[in-house]
């Protein structure tokens, strides 16, 4: 499965003293408008989004667009959230999605008539998808016009620009989103952090011979597979892997199993997601027999050696991080021992 594909509010400055406010005072004291910091502008997938004001009616798509604003600490700002029930959360987020008002039973948008109720004042996914008329939905324009401008987490703006993901997007997209919503303190505390994770990770494996890698989602064949280009292969390759599919210049895609047979992987990585859409889906265990199949005189088959890696991981957002040092821990355990 995969998609193509915030909030402080405005702090009121109140009196606490018995002075009464003259007109040359209050001519000078700062607005919510004019707080400090603000108007801010940020640039996202061609489109030039200024604020006045920090958000405060948030909407979040697909999981990753609301862990990234869990993990700025955004949680009471956010209005309304998708469903989620693919794989377990982050550590600590549960109690704060729990408390967030479910727009849709699904990990998409709701339809187009119920999203323009929500009175949102900023919209946060990783999917163009859940902004296409033809599916249904609200566009970027029809919410822009509303009030409610759209941010797209990865540059995921279309499915070209899905294959030019960098994995400093990522870094981009919390410095943005730490001043549009007037944190950029918590969100340059953030980035250092994850930097040196990142970094840190890279370090123990930098010496290391690279471990040929399968990224899949199952069949038999065609195949379900992740290609040379895009966020998944930046994430092998920062863990200690090479890609067995590097010349497929695709990111999700299909692959014909005489192509999957010839790789031999060493290492399998299986996107794992329990529903897909409220249906149920296979198992990731069992995605990774299919390959295994398929390529069944690789060193990966005879080691039945694989990772289960949530579907959310593999879209934009801060998990994308912390699944680098996960992917490098499972390709290189003794570098982490």
């Amino acid at each position: 499965m995969r998609l193509f594909a915030l909030s402080l509010s405005a702090l009121a400055l109140v009196g606490c003293g018995a002075q009464p406010v003259t007109p040359q005072a209050a001519a000078t004291r700062p607005s919510a408008v004019q707080q400090a910091g603000f108007p801010v502008t940020v640039e996202n997938c061609g489109r030039k989004l200024t604020f006045d004001k920090p958000p405060a009616k948030v909407v979040t798509g697909y999981q990753p667009a609301l862990e990234t604003l869990l993990a700025l600490g955004l949680q009471d700002r956010i209005a309304g959230r998708t469903n989620f029930s693919e794989s377990a959360f982050l550590p600590g987020q549960k109690e704060h999605y729990d408390k967030i008002p479910e727009i849709s039973p699904t990990i998409m948008l709701p339809q187009k008539e119920i999203m323009l109720t929500q009175g949102a004042d900023f919209v946060l996914d990783n999917s163009s998808a859940g902004f296409d008329a033809a599916g249904g939905y609200a566009t970027v324009e029809e919410l822009g016009t509303a009030g409610a401008p759209v941010y797209l987490l990865g540059g995921w703006c279309s499915p070209e620009k899905q294959l030019e993901f960098k994995i400093d997007q990522t870094f981009t997209d919390l410095r943005n989103l730490g001043a549009i919503f007037g944190v950029p303190d918590r969100a340059d505390k953030l980035i250092t952090e994850l930097r040196g994770t990142l970094d840190e990770a890279a370090r123990r494996v930098a010496d290391r011979p690279k471990v040929r890698v399968l990224a899949t989602d199952g069949g038999k064949g065609p195949v379900n597979a992740y290609g040379g280009a895009g966020l998944t292969d930046q994430m092998v390759a920062l863990a200690g892997g090479e890609n067995v599919l590097g010349d497929v210049k695709a990111d999700y895609t299909e692959v014909n199993a005489e192509k999957i047979a010839a790789t031999d992987p060493q290492a399998l990585l299986v996107t794992e997601y329990a529903t897909l859409m409220g249906k149920q889906t296979p198992t990731a265990p069992a995605k990774a027999a299919d390959a295994f199949s398929v390529a069944k005189n690789s060193a990966a088959a005879k080691d039945k050696r694989y990772l289960a890696l949530p579907a959310a991981a593999q879209h934009p957002g801060y998990r994308n991080i912390l699944a680098v040092v996960e992917i490098a821990k499972f390709l290189h355990p003794e570098a982490f021992a």
